[in-house]
């Protein structure tokens, strides 16, 4: 999996989505927003993430239009 800074990923766990700051080698520096709005970092290995795919507002709109 080839990801850059700004890709949302998430824990394969489950959780939040997280935003890519930086990859380091099989590091990724992950930050996303707490509850009350702190901004978090963590340093997470790779291997325990998944790339979540970005859905274009378009297709999102189309969806809705067709239901």
């Amino acid at each position: 999996m080839e990801l850059k800074a700004g890709d949302i990923v998430m824990l394969k766990s489950g959780g939040q989505p997280l935003t890519v700051a930086e990859v380091k080698g099989d590091d990724v520096i992950c930050l996303w927003m707490g509850v009350e709005g702190d901004l978090f970092r963590e340093t997470l290995p790779l291997a325990v993430l998944e790339h979540l795919e970005e859905v274009d507002e378009d297709e999102e709109e189309d969806d809705e239009d067709e239901e």
